[in-house]
């Protein structure tokens, strides 16, 4: 029975953390769109702020750290920080893969280094 019980805040955190990748994702496809490059183009200026913030990727990217803020209230009513709060380090791991995959970033060795320093210490912190 702990098992289940246990899970839901798991699975909310995996949520919370995946929403923030994805915020990452629409918010960078969105600044780096054609339109939001032309906005901002001429400057920044007030217009080309508006532009920029009704911009659909950047509004999607704004709407998903939003429910993942909601998400992640849900895992802090349920568990303690310490525990919860090394899982979020996982965002930064995914949101290097879709930069990878979506936008072709350089993936080098320090990075990939990096990455699987980030994931031991979240295994070892979850095991304490």
């Amino acid at each position: 029975m702990e098992a289940s019980t246990n899970a839901t805040p798991y699975a909310m955190i995996l949520l919370s953390v995946a929403l923030s990748a994805a915020a990452q994702v629409a918010l960078k496809a969105g600044m780096t769109s054609p339109a939001v490059r032309q906005a901002l183009a001429g400057g920044i200026s007030p217009v080309s702020l508006l532009q920029v913030a009704f911009s659909p990727l950047v509004l999607l990217g704004l709407a998903c750290y939003g429910l993942s803020m909601v998400v992640w209230l849900g895992v802090l009513s349920k568990m303690p920080v310490s525990s919860a709060y090394p899982f979020v380090a996982l965002a930064i791991v995914l949101t290097s893969v879709f930069g990878r995959v979506l936008f072709h970033d350089a993936f080098t060795l320090p990075k990939i280094l990096g990455t699987l320093l980030i994931v031991s210490g979240v295994v070892v912190l979850a095991k304490g």
